[in-house]
């Protein structure tokens, strides 16, 4: 299921109050209430909200952290990941780097390559890169998520299919330890699976605090990846699993 652009902020109104009601909601955005139960109804589907009379609360282990919440969290440890990736990132290249905080990071560690393009669906990447002189970017079209900076539909997922880049540096909401990348948002999902498609080179970028956590839509395997940056050690378990697909691991801790 591809959520609409009134399902998406519906979910991001009950991750950040923790409740929606239906009267509420209806008003909000001027429906009718059973266009909204409709809409609560395919979202409690998808794995997104719980249905609760009158309205509808986020899907127990399944509610993303808002935007500064989740910059502040670990930004020790995003920024190593981040130095460490951009350290494999030559000069004269190009690349993709997507929605997060941890590719934030690897945008802010890139402020000195040199002749790089990058290309991007997050607003706040192409500001940070604004200050490399060296650095052509080009973002991406689609509907721009207020509550992240992130750009994200058909149109965003269009716009990267007319690239074939280097290297691609995404970040995911939840690492299953089955080695499955995962994410909150069908539309964002849509859109990394169009990245790692368009790119020679694949990289995770994710710290420690993703690994285990459940989050409801698929976006790839580490196995279709080359190189997972992370700041800890992952469980033994997917580190033999990242053996056999020959996805190389590298343990970034932060610096003291």
């Amino acid at each position: 299921m591809a959520l609409s652009i009134r399902q998406n902020e519906i979910l991001e109104l009950a991750r950040a109050e923790g409740r929606v009601l239906v009267d509420d909601l209806a008003q909000r955005f001027d429906v009718t209430l059973q266009t909204i139960r409709r809409d609560l109804g395919e979202m409690a589907g998808a794995g997104l909200l719980d249905r609760v009379h009158g309205g509808a609360v986020p899907r127990a282990g399944a509610v993303n952290l808002g935007y500064e919440a989740r910059r502040r969290m670990n930004a020790e440890a995003k920024a190593a990941i981040g130095a460490a990736c951009a350290a494999e990132i030559p000069d004269n290249c190009s690349l993709i780097l997507n929605l997060g905080t941890t590719t934030e990071a690897v945008a802010r560690a890139l402020i000195h390559h040199s002749n790089i393009t990058v290309v991007t669906n997050n607003m706040n990447v192409a500001n940070i890169l604004l200050a490399n002189p060296g650095c052509e970017i080009m973002v991406a079209g689609g509907a721009l998520r207020r509550s992240d900076g992130g750009l994200v539909g058909e149109l965003t997922t269009q716009f990267f299919e007319q690239f074939k880049v280097d290297y691609a540096v995404i970040g995911t909401s939840a690492l299953d330890h089955d080695g499955d990348l995962l994410d909150f948002d069908l539309a964002e999902v849509r859109v990394s699976r169009a990245i790692l498609r368009q790119s020679r080179r694949a990289f995770l970028v994710t710290d420690h605090s993703k690994i285990g956590r459940p989050a409801p839509a698929r976006i790839a395997s580490l196995s279709e990846l080359d190189t997972i940056f992370t700041d800890q050690p992952l469980p033994e378990d997917l580190v033999r699993r990242c053996a056999e697909w020959r996805t190389e691991v590298r343990i970034c801790p932060p610096a003291g």
